[in-house]
């Protein structure tokens, strides 16, 4: 039950990548552990999104887990937009010191700090919104980033979002209001995997060119492919050299729902659906553990 408490947190230096897909790894088995103990959850996108979280809070956050605080000054913010992914999230924050990790035995469970959705009134350190109401999360995100500015706070803020979320108005306001105000020390993901509760998005309603439409609204624009770690990560650390320059940005992450577990990529099935005894002995085979399970 141990954390990758990242003895890199300073930054002096750029973990390894073989460590890094080590903890991708484990997060997946995390993952399909916890939603698998109360039968409840969302699997897909979690395990989709493995290599972005892994990137992102063990290589390229200015954050101090052991210090947290909800005014998040002088630190680097992230903020999930698409919360039902919240068992990649609470293993990503676990295994990176915010709490114990044997606490993710608890996800979904009676009075736990670890509901379905992140919350904020149970004091869960490295949440700072509760999120799960799709369409809302770039407005907080903003809301964040303009703030740093007027304290003359240098940190940047994060936030990702999922392809479907792009269904809902309230993210081209944001997307508007980011450009018009010129909100450069932000750096915006999309979980950009084709798939939704109900289908594909092509089928449920099509996105069109994602890439055009973001430029259209004044946001500079790079692409990765989010399951591979290294891409991940320089993709990243190309967008953080880039902000401070008059835009908002927005990476497209091309990801596969149910990313390293065979029978569930890319499969609207397991947007939503919690494995059996038998499919969980499954997964876990194919996800080596590198640490230690909770």
């Amino acid at each position: 039950m141990k954390s990758f408490v990242d003895k890199k947190n300073n930054h002096s230096n750029m973990p390894e990548i073989k460590d890094l897909e080590k903890i991708c790894s484990q997060v997946r088995r995390d993952i399909v552990r916890m939603v698998h103990g109360v039968n409840s959850g969302h699997p897909g996108g979690s395990l989709g999104c493995t290599e972005f979280f892994v990137a992102l809070y063990f290589d390229i956050l200015k954050h101090n887990p052991k210090k947290f605080s909800m005014d998040g000054i002088g630190e680097d913010l992230f903020f999930l937009s698409n919360g039902h992914i919240s068992p990649v999230f609470y293993s990503t924050l676990a295994r990176s010191g915010y709490f114990e990790v044997k606490e993710l035995s608890t996800f979904r469970r009676l009075n736990t700090r670890l509901q379905g959705h992140p919350t904020t009134h149970e004091g869960l350190p490295g949440v700072r919104v509760a999120s799960g109401s799709l369409g809302q999360g770039l407005s907080v995100a903003l809301g964040a980033a303009l703030a740093k500015k007027l304290n003359k706070d240098d940190r940047t803020v994060y936030s990702l979002h999922g392809d479907g979320e792009m269904q809902e108005g309230q993210i081209w306001e944001a997307a508007m209001y980011a450009a018009a105000k010129k909100a450069d020390n932000i750096i915006s993901t999309i979980d950009f995997n084709g798939q939704q509760i109900d289908g594909s998005t092509e089928e449920v309603l099509s996105l069109g060119n994602l890439r055009a439409k973001w430029e259209a609204f004044g946001w500079e624009v790079l692409e990765m492919n989010g399951a591979h770690i290294a891409e991940v990560c320089s993709t990243l650390r190309k967008a953080k050299e880039r902000t401070g320059k008059g835009k908002p940005i927005m990476i497209l992450m091309k990801t596969i729902m149910g990313q390293g577990v065979d029978f569930m990529m890319g499969s609207h099935k397991w947007h939503g659906i919690a494995p059996n005894d038998e499919q969980l002995a499954k997964a876990l085979a194919q996800l080596p553990e590198t640490v230690g399970d909770y």
